[in-house]
């Protein structure tokens, strides 16, 4: 009890030299925070025997509460004299003309990301993240991709250290994620975020951007290629129209098997043949496959008991055929007068 009589006159003392409110802000955490004063003596009640924690925990909740009425009422009058004081200090000649705003609006990222991320949770996902300075390990290693995989050699990747380096790619949230779990529960995330590699042209920067999405569940749930096909048709017809078709076409990736290219009809000539398309009638959109079993093993899941699917489309990619945005780097210049268009287009 003497203890908290201590604090009670230190806490009554530092009151009284409090004049900002950022002073007023540390003594907060002096006392409330993690390793505050009354923090500290809170702890202590679980140490006390039965008979003296009661009296000692009324104590401590009385000084608890005692410290937060001066704290509002002092905050209160802090917060009113600023703006008194800032009144005071501003004088406005209202005779001036008025200067004129320019009204800035979302970045068209910012719209397709919002929608994709509402369109995947109604489906029952999470949408999760994970460092954008990544281990070796997690970029390559539990994905399939040992030191000296000719695979590596797809992604030309900007190396800080020999073994961490700026992600490739979000499929590292998959390792990651997995690893949480620790081959316990299934999984349905998304992972909206910036990749980086040594790529610079019309469609392609240094900085782009995806959305892994990865599927694990038991095998007797029966998550199959018909289950991704499905996810990728509504997600490709919710964002780029209502009648593409998809194709997909045989690929490698080193942690999906099977892989696939994934192509949806030309939504500028519907598959007709057109300079987009290159006279094709499709569009390369998304990379998918199945999890291979070396990915669930090394991240902690049984293959024989566990499978699913995994997805990544390109989240600026998907940006630009959405609004019909001509070349990637546009979108990296923060022009308020490109990002002015977006408000009237969503608007048509």
């Amino acid at each position: 009890m003497r203890q908290v009589e201590d604090v009670r006159s230190k806490m009554l003392y530092d009151y009284e030299t409090v004049i900002r409110l950022d002073e007023l802000n540390e003594l907060k955490v002096k006392y409330l925070g993690k390793k505050g004063l009354i923090t500290e003596l809170n702890s202590q009640i679980k140490n006390l025997d039965k008979e003296e924690k009661k009296a000692f925990g009324q104590a401590v909740n009385e000084l608890r509460g005692l410290f937060l009425e001066k704290y509002e009422k002092l905050k209160k009058r802090l917060e009113e004299d600023k703006i008194r004081e800032q009144l005071e200090g501003e004088k406005i000649d209202v005779t001036l003309p008025a200067t004129k705003i320019r009204r800035g609006s979302k970045h068209p990222m910012s719209l397709a990301i919002e929608e994709i991320e509402d369109l995947f949770v109604s489906m029952g996902y999470d949408v999760v993240s994970g460092p954008e300075l990544e281990s070796d390990e997690y970029c390559f290693e539990r994905l399939n991709l040992p030191k000296g995989h000719p695979a590596r050699d797809m992604q030309d990747s900007f190396y800080i250290t020999p073994d961490y380096l700026l992600r490739t790619q979000t499929s590292s949230v998959q390792a990651r994620y997995m690893m949480e779990r620790q081959g316990k529960t299934p999984i349905r995330i998304i992972v909206p975020g910036k990749t980086y590699r040594r790529e610079d042209d019309a469609t392609h920067a240094p900085q782009f951007s995806q959305i892994e999405g990865l599927v694990v569940d038991k095998k007797e749930n029966h998550v199959s290629l018909a289950d991704l096909k499905g996810t990728l048709e509504v997600f490709a017809r919710h964002m780029l129209g209502s009648n593409l078709d998809l194709r997909f076409r045989p690929s490698y990736f080193p942690f999906t098997e099977p892989s696939y290219e994934v192509d949806v009809t030309c939504f500028k000539c519907h598959g007709k043949g057109c300079n987009l398309c290159k006279d094709t009638g499709w569009i390369e959109v998304f990379a998918a496959g199945m999890v291979h079993p070396n990915v669930l093993r090394m991240n902690g899941y049984d293959p024989e008991v566990w499978g699913g699917f995994a997805f990544g489309p390109g989240w600026d990619r998907i940006t630009m055929f959405r609004y019909g945005i001509p070349d990637i780097r546009l979108m990296y210049q923060n022009d308020i007068r490109f990002l002015q268009e977006f408000d009237r287009k969503d608007g048509e």
